[in-house]
């Protein structure tokens, strides 16, 4: 009686070698970005600028907050004020430093009235840089809309 030979079929050997393509996409990726950013990083221009006692660090622009509650009560820097006492501080802000931004939070409920009289008042005192204030929507914070 003879027996069939059973075959045994070497099945797929595992390959041995490194597939480079997805590592030279990537490095040619990266390539074209350092090519595009590299021109920006050394467009500063390097000085060796004198050295005098009269020269000042320039400070950053400081800042004053006004704020108008829903009643149309105007603060300065979070302490209750008149009229005329927010416009003579005003003018003194405006007399020392006239590039000093004025941040103004209103609630939303204030006439448009009154925040446009507040802006009138810091504007005729000298200050021109007004910063509106407002929070970010609840949903917005956590990502979503």
């Amino acid at each position: 009686m003879a027996f069939g030979r059973l075959e045994r079929n070497k099945g797929n050997e595992p390959m041995s070698d490194i597939n480079v393509t997805p590592l030279v996409d990537v490095m040619l990726v990266l390539l074209v970005i350092f090519i595009i950013t590299a021109p920006l990083l050394a467009s500063t221009i390097k000085l060796d600028l004198p050295k005098t006692d009269a020269a000042k660090p320039s400070d950053p622009p400081k800042f004053i907050t006004l704020v108008i509650d829903p009643q149309g009560t105007v603060y300065l820097n979070d302490q209750p004020v008149s009229v005329a006492q927010m416009q003579s501080t005003l003018v003194e802000t405006a007399q020392a430093n006239p590039q000093t931004e004025v941040q103004l939070r209103a609630d939303k409920g204030v006439p448009y009235g009154r925040v446009v009289q507040v802006i009138g008042d810091a504007q005729k005192a000298g200050l021109s840089r007004i910063g509106f204030v407002a929070d970010a929507p609840s949903g917005a914070a956590s990502g979503a809309n």
